[in-house]
């Protein structure tokens, strides 16, 4: 979704064209795009004429912000709670958070390397490649 807004700026988007590009229902879109808002990132305006737009430059906005954003706090493996009365179940939330943590980081690292504007860039040339065949 950021990335097509980057590519489609100065222009806002509707819901619907972002949904339509990314195969997804429009109100998945709007649920993603209301975190985007709150973290500052997206402006947008309802109704007729509206849309979404980055407030941001896209070559400031890495895929480790926007993961993060729609991550949260959750952890990267998934819930790992097990039943109390299990003697690996009881102990596996605590053997596995540290390894959670270092995943997290890890992955953001690798996330991090990456920007938006960078993808528009990778996204265009793909593109224009296809075109040539």
């Amino acid at each position: 979704m950021l990335t097509l807004m980057a590519f489609s700026a100065p222009e806002p988007l509707c819901s619907d064209a972002m949904a339509a590009s990314a195969k997804a229902s429009p109100v998945h879109i709007r649920r993603v795009l209301g975190r985007f808002c709150a973290a500052g990132l997206v402006a947008s305006k309802p109704g007729v004429g509206g849309g979404s737009h980055l407030l941001r430059d896209p070559a400031t906005i890495t895929l480790a912000d926007v993961w993060r954003i729609v991550q949260g706090e959750n952890h990267v493996l998934g819930s790992y709670e097990g039943h109390p009365d299990c003697p690996v179940g009881r102990n596996i939330q605590s053997l596995l958070i540290d390894f959670d943590r270092r995943a997290r980081r890890a992955l953001e690292d690798e996330l991090a390397t990456t920007t938006i504007s960078q993808l528009v860039s990778q996204a265009v040339a793909t593109a224009d490649r296809h075109a040539l065949v």
